[in-house]
């Protein structure tokens, strides 16, 4: 794939794009070079990647890509890791409805490996489960020493607790679990807010006619709103997340990528611009481009270091137009979408926590000052549509957007019925939109 080196012409908050950058100061910023070993040797331990989402697909890619044998699982049979080329997935039980049959699962599938591989999480379900059952799993595979920390940070609640007692710039944030709680917070806060459920997954329990399925927020504009999407969420649990909604244009929004060893030393990091999300404003980015922010970046790294964190972590970060400072929205402990991004930039996350597990004590590695669109093809098709609907870029954005060098999620020419999927669901995607938007003119 080619690698994007254009700069967005708008935008630019408080960070500058590299290809802005350079066009300031004529020349390439001095980015280090990765000194470590490029391939794994024969004897090395294998892998496995717990979830068979896209980024475990791609967690899986990138360890084969070195010569590591490497395999995923996943419990719901769905995922694209049970049609990639890259191997065929592992079906497991569901560690929530059925812990003790996934461990013994975990446990069989560690013997057919061979040796003690390497686990790493990359969906939230698998890092709870890992976290919960790792003295079980302890014999059986190498996991990361931050694993205790990576459950805590799994869940919305204690992350948002351990963010706020180690100094992390939030926006107003409460653990809810009354309609009193919700009037406590209501009270003081500035709308709009929105409520979160504590694990993700939770409001994918709901039938798909209710208002909060899959839904990621609840967003509410006035305090009786906040109440009544409160109420649909108690219906599977009435503990949740009230929170600020961070206001400012979705393209200050800062996606920080690291990982950090052992000994809580950074040894890889990247930092990226979300271009446009999906959902717009509260999805995962859809186009992204590196960008340099060191006073996120700074804050990010300060965290991480204070708590501990031994890993690969994502966290999306926020400049708030109110008062001018950059907040958390939330963090990933794991293997992310997001992530993909950081090997365009020279920084391969996935290679440098394997390296770091098996005691290979990498060599620090920093972006490598290419420019380029990160693109996920299959969310993006939508959010085009929405930004046009909300008259926040034209099509010249969009087709600017998409030039060459870019680099993609969900698109790769080595792994065509993973790429085929992409491509069918983004034409009945677009299909959709064409409709939608034909019916919204002839109601109009």
């Amino acid at each position: 794939m080619k690698v994007l080196a254009r700069g967005l012409s708008s935008g630019e908050g408080h960070a500058l794009t590299i290809g802005n950058l350079r066009a300031q100061t004529g020349k390439a910023q001095p980015f280090s070079d990765d000194f470590n070993l490029a391939v794994a040797a024969v004897d090395w331990p294998p892998a496995v990647i717990a979830g068979a989402y896209r980024t475990g697909v791609l967690g899986v890619r990138s360890l084969l890509r070195r010569g590591v044998r490497a395999t995923c699982f996943d419990s719901n049979r769905q995922q694209p890791g049970f049609r990639s080329v890259y191997g065929h997935a592992h079906a497991c039980p569901d560690p929530d409805t059925d812990p003790e049959g996934w461990v013994d699962f975990m446990i069989q599938l560690a013997g057919k490996m061979g040796g003690k591989p390497v686990l790493i999480p990359s969906a939230d379900q698998f890092v709870s489960a890992i976290a919960d059952h790792a003295d079980r799993l302890a014999g059986y595979y190498i996991l990361s020493p931050g694993v205790a920390l990576h459950g805590l940070l799994a869940t919305k609640q204690t992350q948002y607790e351990l963010a706020a007692k180690h100094g992390m710039p939030l926006p107003r944030t409460r653990f809810v679990r009354s309609a009193e709680d919700i009037e406590a917070f209501a009270n003081n806060a500035e709308f709009p807010c929105l409520l979160k459920p504590i694990h993700f997954r939770e409001w994918q329990r709901f039938p798909s006619e209710h208002p909060l399925s899959y839904a990621k927020v609840a967003i509410a504009e006035t305090s009786l709103q906040l109440l009544d999407s409160w109420r649909l969420a108690s219906a599977i649990n009435p503990n949740v997340i009230a929170q600020e909604i961070i206001q400012g244009p979705d393209t200050d929004k800062r996606v920080y990528l690291a990982c950090y060893d052992s000994r809580s030393s950074r040894i890889g990091n990247a930092m990226f611009r979300e271009l446009r999300c999906n959902p717009m404003r509260f999805g995962p980015a859809s186009v992204t481009e590196p960008v340099l922010d060191p006073e996120t970046d700074q804050v990010c790294d300060g965290f991480l270091r204070s708590v501990g964190y031994v890993g690969i972590c994502e966290i999306e970060m926020k400049r708030d137009t109110r008062d001018g400072r950059v907040k958390m929205i939330e963090l990933n402990p794991r293997l992310t979408g997001g992530g993909d991004a950081a090997p365009y930039a020279g920084v391969d996350l996935c290679w440098l926590h394997y390296l770091d597990l098996i005691g290979k004590n990498p060599t620090p590695v920093a972006p490598n000052g290419r420019d380029f669109r990160h693109i996920d093809l299959r969310a993006d098709v939508g959010a085009i549509f929405a930004y046009r609907r909300a008259r926040l870029i034209s099509w010249g954005d969009v087709i600017r957007s998409y030039k060459s060098p870019r680099a993609f999620f969900d698109f790769d020419t080595h792994d065509w019925r993973y790429s085929a999927e992409t491509i069918y669901r983004m034409a009945r995607s677009a299909c959709r939109e064409l409709v939608r938007s034909l019916l919204d003119r002839l109601g109009a």
